[in-house]
């Protein structure tokens, strides 16, 4: 008799582990879009056109700005000999967009109906990382740095009006990431990277007023979001590969979990409480069960340096970028979000 009962709670075992294994996957491959004649070389970040069924993609090392098409999942047109492209901020309003380019110390400003750059604003060279306050349709532009050999890095704040820089804003240190800004009110979050520390300032002033340190051990913070309705401010590591959450009011760490590693971009999906993290070889999906605690719910495979992500909310889909690599060719990943 025992020995019947033992056999029937290692059978229950064996379909629980079986149960867990086949646990739905909380995104869809639904479509694959080939980006044919890329060489080697990453991808930055993308930025969403939803009411145009775009998505621009910049190409950092093959010096070019991809156009998708969000409706037919096809590339519809390619900008080329953009210099290093990093990051992208689109006005539909104006049918602009602002294009960082890296290497030539720019905002690039081009109309979205013949792709024709019309102007450019002149910065630091490294431009990288950005954020846009859409209340006073300010562009706030990481540059300096490191690529140009000074000690501390700015933060240019571009009127995307005028097409104009209005001032720089002078960080001590020369490595900084991503930034966010803050809704309700008015805070830039910044990753301190050359510091290991997260920078806290009113975006109407020129300086820090906190600065937070990760845990010891934990370098090169590049990503970054934001839950302001439950104040957390997410942060993830390369070195060791980990999403480190903060309160958002305090600088307090209250959750730390192993991650991908060489993450490039992070999103949080607030309607279904999840947090998308793009990183070399796989792409980690992590549910909020709420505002302090966080567990890895899946772990999707990814590919080579694929560390280019976003989350696009209105379209229910998210999108890896996949680099051209050995046999692999160049490729953007269409998933659709499921309960």
């Amino acid at each position: 008799m025992m020995r019947i009962y033992c056999l029937g709670l290692a059978l229950l075992a064996g379909l629980g582990g079986n149960s867990l294994a086949q646990a739905p996957s909380p995104l869809k491959l639904v479509e694959t879009i080939r980006l044919p004649g890329l060489h080697d070389g990453d991808f930055d970040h993308f930025a969403p056109d939803v009411a145009g069924h775009r998505l621009f993609l910049t190409g950092e090392e093959n010096n070019k700005v991809l156009v998708l098409d969000t409706a037919t999942n096809q590339l519809v047109h390619t900008i080329d000999d953009v210099k290093a492209p990093h990051a992208i901020l689109y006005r539909p309003d104006l049918k602009k967009m602002f294009i960082i380019a890296g290497d030539a110390s720019a905002v690039q400003v081009y109309d979205v109906d013949h792709y024709k750059m019309s102007t450019e604003i002149k910065v630091s060279i490294d431009a990288d990382s950005i954020a846009y306050d859409p209340v006073t349709q300010y562009l706030y532009v990481v540059n300096g740095g490191r690529e140009a050999h000074t000690p501390y890095s700015l933060i240019s704040v571009i009127d995307t009006n005028l097409a104009k820089r209005v001032r720089d804003i002078k960080i001590e240190t020369n490595h900084v990431e991503a930034i966010v800004l803050e809704k309700s009110g008015p805070r830039i979050f910044c990753n301190l990277t050359g510091l290991n520390s997260v920078g806290v300032m009113d975006r109407n002033g020129s300086a820090l007023t906190a600065t937070w340190p990760l845990p010891v051990g934990d370098k090169l913070n590049v990503a970054m979001g934001l839950d302001e309705a439950n104040h957390r401010l997410f942060v993830v590591t390369r070195s060791p590969g980990k999403l480190i959450v903060l309160n958002s009011d305090t600088g307090k760490v209250v959750a730390d979990l192993p991650a991908v590693g060489m993450v490039d971009d992070m999103s949080y999906d607030a309607l279904h409480k999840r947090l998308y993290l793009a990183g070399d070889g796989s792409l980690d999906v992590f549910e909020q069960k709420d505002a302090d605690h966080y567990s890895l719910l899946a772990k999707i495979p990814g590919s080579f340096r694929a560390k280019t992500g976003i989350f696009v909310p209105e379209l229910n889909r998210y999108y890896l970028a996949v680099p051209h690599h050995e046999k692999q060719d160049a490729e953007v990943r269409v998933y659709e979000i499921q309960q």
